[in-house]
Parts: C-alpha cells; sequence; structure tokens
C-alpha cells in the first residue's frame, strides 16, 4: 500500500450517508485495519475515498482486484459488495437491538480503539451499554473438566455480582460456563464471535446466545453471512482481550487458543491472571507456563477484583450510572460486613481508622468491604477517607 500524503482532507467526520461506504470497504478483499486506519486518516469522508480516480487508486497500491471492487460499487455493478453492503444494512433494520459501530462513534469501546489492529466496525447485537462496562475476559479449553466449569461459572458470576462484565467467545467448555456465571450476576456478559451476527456458532450454544442478547451482547467485526473460519479465531480472541481489563485463564493445555488470548492481551498491555492445578493435569499445564512468564496466580475472583482496581480509573467512574440501567444492587444482608461499614459511613468523608471503631470490624474486613461497596457503586473514596455516593 503506497502513502497518502497528498490525499485530501485533514481528519475523518462520520455521517449516516457514509456507513455503506464503510461497509463496503470492509468486505473488499484484503483490505486490513491499517489500511481502513490509513485511509479514515486522510480523507474526510469515505464518500470522498470511492470518489478517487484509478490512476490515484493504483499510485496508492490498490491491487487490480481492489480497484475492480471499489470502482464497480461507486458505478452500481459489483453485485457482492452491493449485495453485501445490502445485507449488512437490512440487518440493521431489523431490529433496535441491531447495531453497527465504526471508529468514529462514541460508543465504540474506548479500550479496544486504543490497541493496533482494532476493527474499524463492530456489528453487535443486544445492550450497546455493556460495551462501555468495565470488562475481564474469561476463556479456556472446550474439553474442559467439571471443576473447570464449575470454577469458571463461579469466577463469572462474582465478576457480574461485582460490576465487571465477563467477556469470552461463547465457545463450549470454559466459555460457556462463564457466560452463564455471568448471567446470574448484575453485569451481564458479552460474546465475541468469529463469524456474522446472523447466525450463532456453535450451534448447541444458540439459546445460551440468546440469554445474551437479553443481559449484555454478541459482538463480532464479521459481517452479516460470513461463516466461522479457523482463521477468524484468532482475530475474534485479540477483540476479546482488546476490549478487557485482563485475562483469566481457567483450564488450558499447552497449545489452547487460550494462551494466543494471553500473549495478545499482554502485548495489549493487559493483566493476565491463571487459576493452578494439578501437575499432572494436562489442562493446567498451560495456566502453569502462564505463571511461569508473570500471569499473576489466582484462587479466587476476589483477588482479581482487588488487583483490577487501580485500573477501573475513569471507566469505573462512567459506567456507574450505565450499570443501574442493568440491575439495581441487591440489598446487603444485615450482619454482613459491607451492611456495617455502609451503615457507618455518611455523605462526608470517614477514615479507616475511625470504621475501625464505629464497626467493630478488623481493618483487613473494612478494606474489603470498601472495595465491594466501591465497584457496587454505594461508596465513594475521597481525602480523608470514604463516603456514601
Amino acid at each position: 500500500m503506497g502513502t497518502f500524503t497528498d490525499c485530501p482532507g485533514d481528519g475523518y467526520s462520520m455521517l449516516p450517508e457514509d456507513l455503506p461506504y464503510w461497509l463496503a470497504l470492509w468486505r473488499t478483499p484484503g483490505i486490513g485495519p491499517g489500511q481502513f486506519r490509513l485511509i479514515t486518516d486522510h480523507y474526510p469522508t469515505l464518500q470522498f475515498f470511492f470518489e478517487e480516480s484509478a490512476h490515484r487508486l493504483r499510485e496508492l497500491g490498490f491491487t487490480p482486484e481492489q480497484l475492480a471492487w471499489i470502482q464497480g460499487f461507486r458505478a452500481g455493478r459489483e453485485s457482492r459488495l452491493l449485495e453485501g453492503v445490502d445485507r449488512d444494512l437490512e440487518w440493521l433494520e431489523a431490529d433496535p437491538q441491531h447495531h453497527i459501530l465504526t471508529w468514529a462513534d462514541d460508543d465504540y469501546p474506548p479500550l479496544l480503539r486504543e490497541i493496533q489492529g482494532s476493527p474499524p466496525l463492530l456489528f453487535v447485537r443486544g445492550q450497546l451499554s455493556s460495551l462501555l462496562l468495565p470488562q475481564i475476559a474469561v476463556v479456556g479449553s472446550r474439553h474442559c473438566s467439571r471443576q473447570g466449569k464449575h470454577l469458571a461459572q463461579d469466577f463469572g458470576r462474582c465478576f457480574s455480582n461485582h460490576g465487571l462484565v465477563t467477556t469470552s467467545g461463547l465457545a463450549l467448555g470454559i466459555d460457556a460456563a462463564a457466560h452463564r456465571g455471568a448471567l446470574q450476576g448484575a453485569a451481564g456478559t458479552l460474546a465475541v464471535l468469529a463469524h456474522g451476527l446472523d447466525e450463532i456458532y456453535p450451534h448447541r450454544n444458540r439459546a445460551l446466545g440468546e440469554q445474551v442478547v437479553q443481559q449484555g451482547a454478541l459482538v463480532s467485526e464479521f459481517p452479516v453471512g460470513v461463516a466461522p473460519r479457523a482463521e477468524f479465531f484468532p482475530r475474534r480472541n485479540r477483540i476479546i482481550s482488546g476490549l478487557s481489563l485482563g485475562v483469566l485463564v481457567v483450564e488450558a493445555a499447552i497449545k489452547s487458543g487460550s494462551l494466543i488470548t494471553a500473549h495478545q492481551a499482554v502485548d495489549q498491555g493487559r493483566e493476565v491472571f491463571a487459576i493452578p492445578g494439578s501437575i499432572n493435569d494436562p489442562l493446567a499445564k498451560g495456566c502453569h507456563a502462564l505463571i511461569r512468564n508473570g500471569a499473576r496466580l489466582v484462587e479466587t475472583a476476589q483477588q482479581i477484583v482487588e488487583e483490577l482496581m487501580p485500573l477501573l480509573g475513569f471507566m469505573q467512574q462512567s459506567a456507574l450510572p450505565l450499570r443501574a440501567e442493568i440491575a439495581t444492587p441487591k440489598p446487603y444482608p444485615q450482619d454482613s460486613a459491607e451492611a456495617k461499614v455502609l451503615a457507618a459511613l455518611e455523605y462526608d468523608p470517614t477514615p479507616i481508622d475511625q470504621l475501625v471503631g464505629l464497626t467493630g470490624l478488623s481493618v483487613a474486613d473494612i478494606s474489603t468491604s470498601l472495595v465491594m461497596l466501591e465497584l457496587d457503586g454505594a461508596v465513594q473514596q475521597q481525602q480523608g477517607g470514604y463516603s456514601r455516593v
């Protein structure tokens, strides 16, 4: 691909009528995120790009096949591209839960936008607000153990109850268990798919996928009608890790797609966590390899929640109003540490040592309760201590 230094325009502004051109360019063979970003960075709209002369497009390095697709779409004679874009737009209009996001949209997930190779378009089916909530990815083996399923489900439920969306790939095994656990909590779950959203694969998880739509969202970079292929799954995995603050690997063999997700997470600057197992268990060897290479060994979901607290930052603050739309926090049991701490707090900051005297709890119990209450949006940290929100 050639350089774009002489191209018109100094930035991109998305117009509603420009969406068909985004869809057409994304469906053009050989156009990846890197080329797409070069184009949108140097043309004020994609309609301007599609109006370029054939000579200029050849100078920029487009192949004869790509040139035929681009010019054919502009002239209305490239039936494959025209029909594909029509299918995408018809899918978008068919249901209010269908969405197509571009880099230029405010609803495009900010963490995903930051990674190298982020997809220029996201097809979303479900609750769009879920994409802006803090997320933790949970991945693992399709052929997992019964204990692995229980762990994934328990961790997913705990994350969800503490305001973290559980993100995974809707595969059999660990993925499905994590989704099911998260659906039992407040924040819900996201499933990233390696195909168009007009279908749900694997077929055995169709019912689960429909539940995800109601309490989260299905997400894909692939247009309508694109079938799953082996080479698409690593692309899906980079989105799973790119959306998330961190990645938890529950069970994984040495040669596992879950390890690819973990390595992509490291490249993206994300935290990686792994659950250890027996040294004789093949499904633990991948987790042990990750731990040897620097992943955090974890035994409880609480350890991950506490580890991610410093990373939440602005995401946590912006997510709290959205979380209220998903579910109202459940009241704390009267004899719980959270209830005692909340009862002792007022709207002026209270230091932790004062809370010790007010509640009779230890510093460790108070600190843990404050983490839970802050994730639930019930308290906030201020200079001088904590206060009610």
